[in-house]
Order: structure tokens, then C-alpha cells, then sequence
């Protein structure tokens, strides 16, 4: 007894082996799709504004940081170009600070604590410029000496 069978969506028109049209209810009444099914029992969470606040100020937070510390990376990297005598090994200076400073910046490339992060870039930023300092004050005692 095998019947042909079209769904619309509140009857179904079903055609019986004597090649009678029958008019049948269908008693479901749902979706046609795995994404409709999905859509309508999955409880979808509501953003509310406090989120999207909080959402907002961690992506400020993250540019800022992201800011600053590309900016000292620059401050290093400027700054490393007044050293252009060599160690003991002949290594430019400028080179071995330049490979250090990238990488201690690779080393806190991962690094998502906000406090660590913020601790990093002051002393970063203290040390380039301690380091300036103390170039400025050796060169003029250089020029002094030779005076």
C-alpha cells in the first residue's frame, strides 16, 4: 500500500493505490530545516549593554597596549642608533640591543595579564630613557675631556 505523499505545510495531498486523491491533516506543524530547528530550541543569550561596554573598554584596553608597546619598541629601535661601537666579539652594539629588545618583546608577545603588562612597558620605557641619560652625560664628559 504505497502511497505518494506531497507535505505542504497543514495538509498533505496523499494519492492511494486505486488512484483516489485523499486530503490529509498533517498534525506537525514545524520547520522544514535543521537550521530552523536549531534556531527556534537553542535559547539565545541576550547582549545587554553592560556587555558590549565591557566589550568595548577591554578593546580600547588592548589597542592601548598594543599602542605603547609598538611605540617603545620604535623608542628602542631610534634609540639603539647612537650605539655604533663594537663589543668584544666586534658585534655592533646597536645590532645585540636591537636582537635583545625583540626578544624580550617575543618573550611577552603571549603575556594577557594587564597588570604584567603595564609593569613591562614602565620599565621598558624607564630603561630606554636611563639609557639615553647615560649616553648624553658620557658624551659630554667626552667632549669635556677632549676640551
Amino acid at each position: 500500500m504505497a502511497m505518494k505523499v506531497v507535505n505542504w505545510r497543514k495538509l498533505a495531498l496523499c494519492m492511494n493505490p486505486n488512484g483516489q486523491v485523499v486530503y490529509q491533516r498533517v498534525l506537525h506543524n514545524g520547520p522544514d530545516t535543521i537550521e530552523e530547528i536549531i534556531e527556534r530550541h537553542v535559547v539565545k543569550k541576550e547582549k545587554s549593554v553592560d556587555s558590549d561596554e565591557d566589550e568595548l573598554s577591554a578593546r580600547r584596553r588592548l589597542t592601548s597596549t598594543r599602542r605603547e608597546a609598538l611605540s617603545l619598541y620604535r623608542d628602542i629601535i631610534r634609540a639603539t642608533r647612537f650605539f655604533s661601537w663594537t663589543d668584544s666579539r666586534g658585534n655592533l652594539w646597536r645590532d645585540t640591543l636591537r636582537e635583545n629588545a625583540r626578544r624580550e618583546f617575543e618573550e611577552a608577545r603571549f603575556e594577557s595579564d594587564p597588570e604584567v603588562i603595564t609593569r613591562l612597558l614602565i620599565s621598558g620605557s624607564d630603561a630606554v630613557q636611563a639609557t639615553l641619560d647615560k649616553l648624553v652625560e658620557k658624551q659630554k664628559q667626552q667632549i669635556a675631556k677632549e676640551q
